[in-house]
Order: C-alpha cells, then sequence, then structure tokens
C-alpha cells in the first residue's frame, strides 16, 4: 500500500532517542503523570494511559521504571499541575514545525521555544499557521525480520483495523486513526509483535525536501528544543536527505 518512505528520518530519530535514553524516560515519565493524574492508574480503564505505556515500552523504557512512574504519579495527584501547550512555526526554508510542551511554567516554556526558532532561522507562529499541515494518526513502527512475512503481517494490520500499512527497506509502518490506535496496537501485541515505535502523533500531508546545509542548520534547532525538559514531542515536515548523516 502506499505511503511516504520516511524510515531514514525515523531510524535518525530513533538513533537520537537512544543516544538521549535518559531524558527520553523523564518525559514519558511525565506524560504517564499526566494520564494518570487525568485518568486513573488502572491501565485496564486508562486507555491513555495504556497507549503512553505502549510508547514506553517501544522506547525500551524498563517495566520497573514503568510502573514506578505510574505509582508515584496516583501518589502524588496533587503535586504538579502540567499545562499543555502547543507552539506552531516554521525553520529555516519554511520547514513546518509544531512543538508539544508539558509545562509548569508557561513563560520559561514560551521564551525558551522562542530562542529554539529565532536562533536557528525560523519563527514562531500563530495558533494554527501549520497545523492544517499535519493530521493526527496512530504511528506503529516494525523491524523486519526473516520470520516476518509481509502478506500476513499487513493482513493482521488492516484486519485490526489499521488504514494503511507501508513496508519501507527496514520496518513496516502501520498507520491508524487516532479512535483505533489502541485496538489495533493491542491486537498486534496480542499475537506477540514488538514495536519499534508506536504512539498516536502529527503526521504531515506532504514533505518539503531540505539540502544538507538546510538539514544541519535544522538539526541544531530541533536538538535545542529536544533536550528542552518541557518539550515532549516535536513534528515537522522536514525530508531530510537520504543518507544524511544526523
Amino acid at each position: 500500500m502506499s505511503g511516504h518512505s520516511k524510515w531514514h528520518n525515523i531510524q535518525a530519530k530513533k538513533g537520537k532517542a537512544d543516544a538521549k535514553r535518559g531524558k527520553v524516560f523523564t518525559k514519558i515519565g511525565k506524560e504517564l503523570m499526566v494520564a494518570v493524574k487525568n485518568g486513573g492508574p488502572n491501565e485496564d480503564a486508562n486507555s491513555k494511559l495504556r497507549d503512553v505505556i505502549a510508547k514506553a515500552k517501544a522506547a525500551n523504557m524498563p517495566s520497573d521504571n514503568i510502573q514506578r512512574a505510574i505509582k508515584k504519579a496516583a501518589g502524588e495527584l496533587d503535586a504538579v499541575n502540567y499545562e499543555d501547550i502547543v507552539y506552531e512555526g516554521y525553520g529555516p526554508s519554511g520547514i513546518a514545525l509544531i512543538v508539544e510542551t508539558l509545562t509548569d511554567n508557561k513563560n520559561r516554556t514560551a521564551g525558551n521555544v522562542r530562542h529554539a526558532f529565532t536562533k536557528h532561522g525560523g519563527n514562531m507562529g500563530a495558533t494554527g499557521c501549520v497545523s492544517f499541515m499535519f493530521q493526527r494518526k496512530g504511528q506503529i513502527v516494525i523491524e523486519k525480520n526473516d520470520e516476518m512475512d509481509e502478506d500476513e503481517m499487513m493482513m493482521m494490520a488492516l484486519e485490526a483495523g489499521a488504514e494503511d500499512f507501508t513496508s519501507e527497506d527496514e520496518v513496516y509502518v502501520i498507520t491508524t486513526t487516532p479512535e483505533d490506535f489502541g485496538s489495533v496496537r493491542e491486537a498486534l501485541e496480542t499475537n506477540g509483535i514488538e514495536f519499534l515505535e508506536a504512539e498516536v502523533k502529527l503526521v504531515p500531508d506532504t514533505y518539503t525536501a531540505i539540502d544538507e546545509a538546510t538539514a544541519t542548520s535544522f538539526q541544531k534547532m530541533l536538538d535545542v528544543l529536544e533536550d528542552d525538559d518541557d518539550v515532549q514531542n516535536i513534528y515537522h515536515n522536514a525530508d531530510f536527505p537520504e543518507g544524511w548523516d544526523e
């Protein structure tokens, strides 16, 4: 089935996540806390918590860490009130960029995000300036192996309710609606499938091809944003050059 080839971008992102695993776990821990606060610590009754746990497992967060974060959140429901704030704008060469944050100090977060934009050739815009270029989708990335039959995997995903199935060089990418993400993910888990990535995210309708110079500049901007403890997710429509070493 059709789909834009994005594995080299996913792979680069995963490599960076591996290099910053401690920070990734901290960000996911914050998501777990918010999910527990909003829906309780029982994952059977809290679909959002189940989705965040799946994201944590895909990031190789140890089960002990996950359960410890849930118990901590359940015992500290009034400890911190995080506000969900989304910033939109453009990176160098007009790259569309959306930054999702969870913060207990919106003035600090706004200043840091604005600085990241302006220092690296971008500019923040008004709410809605680029979000119309993205759709919220569930995305599950599965690493290929010799024991995995592509046709069987595709049928398994589609029968579970997936919207699309794409075969990349090294992975399968399964796309779902946000509403069907949980049921598709759980159906695959029941069949023993492990994920490189499993989360509901913003997917661009079209991609902007960038050259190596722009890619280098934009990556510096992404690094600054990813290092910010308040930043949870970053979405963009940049298509990095094939083989470009981030």
